[in-house]
């Protein structure tokens, strides 16, 4: 079982490094701002000390460059530049590497020390020596008072004298100074003194730290500073005897932990588990609204009186699982961190210039969503850059910039997530995409040819279709957009695709915010009752079968001034096709990127239940999206639409 110590640093130094990430983002394109360079600061003294618990001095070394950089920049004696943030991005990179390499092997890699060194020299500002004192032999002024308050400790056991200066606003970041100096090995003496900025008494702020705690210790110096390692900046400490002085190291205030005491981190577990049980509560409802249409046909008060009960429930379960849902949502920035330097990476593999642009990565999805969602982005970024953007000669040609842009957004809507990855390449040929589909034999030349630009573009999603005719580590191994596809549909959701030629490509991904409960609507079909997911369905309606027509080789009849193909669910499940002359139960879908009519025997009640993943037999039948416990305790078969129809 991995250490708690260290699975701690792990999630909260991904964090961090997500931090770092978008405040080099915000400030590279505002740089006055001068709140977010503080946060930058932050966040990279917090990581520094995060990995100077474990064995990362390479890792703790390097980001003691950068911070000092920083702080260069903040107290106004540097500007920094262009190279300093290309310094910043591939220390940051490194670290996030060497994170893993951690969690992976439990330590860096044999080539970190060196790979530190080559980065350190990429931050060009050599750290500033540490101010001394008064080369005279004296102690600073401010070791006087506490030397002469000590006199009930043994004055010539004290081998150093520290300061203390918390910062001001400790107290709303949960610090506790008193707390931090009791830490102080061999601590003989501890003096109180207000601030030099302290306010008069009218003017006093409780919550606001006006104090400086000043301390003698029988330690050495060095072991004095590490009691003082998160809070480095804050403190000064000095060597009394043999007449030497050592001030402390020029740091700063840890990061802001956010909302501080009201936060309580809770296993995944334990919410998968909680998540579980409303998935329960769901199927006992369901059981107690048939339980009521049971009693109707012979008690209608008895009926009535569950009939209440049940809406009562279905308002509880209702609310809980609103608040499961709220509990179980995490922000997408921790899982997105290595996406921009995994695309700077695969650009510079290809010899491309591009620009990544992250935007709405604050942005709040369920906890099963955000652990699946990196795979299928990833491929998705890398596809953009391999085959949408062009090269720098290309792009000449066309008349665009030589740096291409990828850019990827998250906005929620409704009760659903909206991505949208664009670039600015040389978009999709859907003549291409035929020829393609021709030669690898998903389509013949006719079938080809007759498909709309639209359609011909999802033809992307199948499976095996590549236009790549060279192999490369990044693509052509046919391994796709249907496994992004296949990835997308597992968490509830949909995507589009728009290009237009020599312009770029657009994706669309609809994802939803909570996955603890899925909507289904359940039909009959040869005497089976099936589910489906009800953001799959447009509509569901009855039309006479005669208004269905002969239209080539299959059927379609006319929704809304529209021919729809109308497709027997029976037949695509391996049943008998029977239909009957009495009207006919039609299921209107999307799901395999353009309308298609199911013809079904019947449409059954909706419901809401927990969808659990095929597993097992299940998981090598062909159509099979999940399971579910149906009213009666019975296993409910939910169907893959997209898969069906593929």
């Amino acid at each position: 079982m991995m250490d708690e110590l260290l699975e701690q640093f792990l999630i909260e130094g991904r964090d961090l490094v997500a931090q770092v990430q978008g405040d080099l983002v915000a400030l590279a394109r505002q740089p006055e701002r001068r709140d977010v360079l503080d946060s930058l600061f932050r966040a990279v003294h917090t990581l520094k000390g995060s990995v100077a618990l474990f064995e990362m001095a390479p890792a703790e070394r390097l980001l003691h460059r950068a911070e000092t950089r920083l702080d260069q920049a903040r107290r106004g004696d540097a500007v920094l530049t262009a190279e300093d943030f290309d310094g910043f991005v591939a220390t940051v990179d490194q670290v996030d590497r060497w994170i893993d390499d951690v969690e992976r092997d439990g330590r860096l890699p044999a080539d970190a020390e060196t790979r530190s060194l080559a980065l350190a020299a990429s931050l060009d500002a050599a750290e500033r020596p540490a101010a001394v004192p008064e080369t005279t032999g004296e102690l600073p002024d401010w070791t006087a008072p506490i030397v002469r308050s000590a006199a009930a400790a043994d004055g010539a056991c004290a081998m150093a004298a520290f300061r203390y200066r918390p910062d001001p606003d400790c107290f709303f970041r949960g610090e506790d100074p008193l707390t931090v100096v009791r830490a102080v090995p061999g601590l003989l003496a501890m003096e109180l003194q207000p601030a030099p900025d302290a306010p008069d008494l009218a003017q006093f702020e409780p919550f606001r730290c006006a104090m400086h705690l000043l301390g003698l210790s029988s330690a050495e110096p060095d072991d004095v500073r590490a009691a003082f390692r998160m809070v480095p900046d804050q403190v000064e400490v000095v060597r009394l005897r043999q007449g030497e002085s050592e001030p402390g190291a020029a740091d700063t205030a840890p990061a802001d932990p956010g909302e501080g005491g009201g936060m309580l981190r809770v296993s995944a577990l334990r919410l998968d588990v909680l998540a579980a049980e409303v998935g329960q509560l769901a199927v006992a409802l369901n059981a107690l609204e048939a339980t009521a249409e049971r009693a109707a046909v012979t008690d209608r008060a008895l009926a009535a009186e569950l009939r209440r009960v049940q809406g009562e429930l279905s308002r509880a379960l209702g609310r809980l699982s609103s608040t499961v849902a709220e509990v179980r949502r995490v922000p997408l920035q921790p899982v997105l961190r290595r996406l921009p330097r995994l695309a700077r990476e695969l650009a510079a593999s290809l010899g491309k210039d591009v620009r990544f642009e992250l935007a709405g990565e604050g942005a709040e999805v369920d906890k099963q969503v955000a652990d699946a969602i990196f795979e299928p982005l990833l491929h998705l970024v890398r596809n953009a850059i391999d085959h949408g953007l062009e090269s720098a000669e290309r792009r000449a040609e066309a008349g665009k910039p030589a740096t291409g842009t990828v850019r990827l957004s998250f906005q929620r809507s409704g009760d659903h997530l909206a991505v949208a990855l664009s670039d600015d390449g040389k978009g999709i040929d859907a003549a291409v995409i035929r020829q393609a589909a021709v030669a690898r034999g998903l389509l013949d030349e006719a079938a080809a040819a007759a498909l709309t630009d639209r359609q011909a573009l999802r033809l992307i999603f199948a499976p095996g279709f590549s236009t790549s005719q060279v192999v490369t580590d990044v693509s052509g191994r046919g391994v796709g957009m249907d496994a992004v596809q296949r990835a997308v549909e597992r968490m509830q959701g949909s995507i589009e695709v728009e290009s237009t030629l020599g312009q770029g490509t657009d994706i669309a991904i609809r994802l939803p915010l909570t996955a603890i409960l899925t909507r289904l609507v359940t039909v009959r079909v040869a005497g089976e009752r099936y589910g489906l997911r009800m953001d799959q369905i447009h509509e569901t309606l009855r039309i006479d079968p005669a208004e269905i027509q002969e239209l080539g080789h299959g059927r379609a009849c006319v929704i809304r001034d529209r021919t729809v193909p109308v497709l027997s669910l029976a037949a695509l499940l391996g049943h008998e096709d029977t239909p009957g002359a009495e009207a006919a139960r039609l299921v209107v879908t999307g799901a395999a990127g353009e309308r298609i009519a199911l013809r079904v025997d019947a449409v059954g009640e909706r419901m809401d239940a927990a969808v659990r993943e095929r597993s097992g037999l299940l998981a090598a039948m062909p159509a099979i999206g999940g399971t579910a416990v149906d009213a009666d305790g019975g296993v409910l078969l939910v169907l893959d639409l997209p898969e069906l129809l593929s």
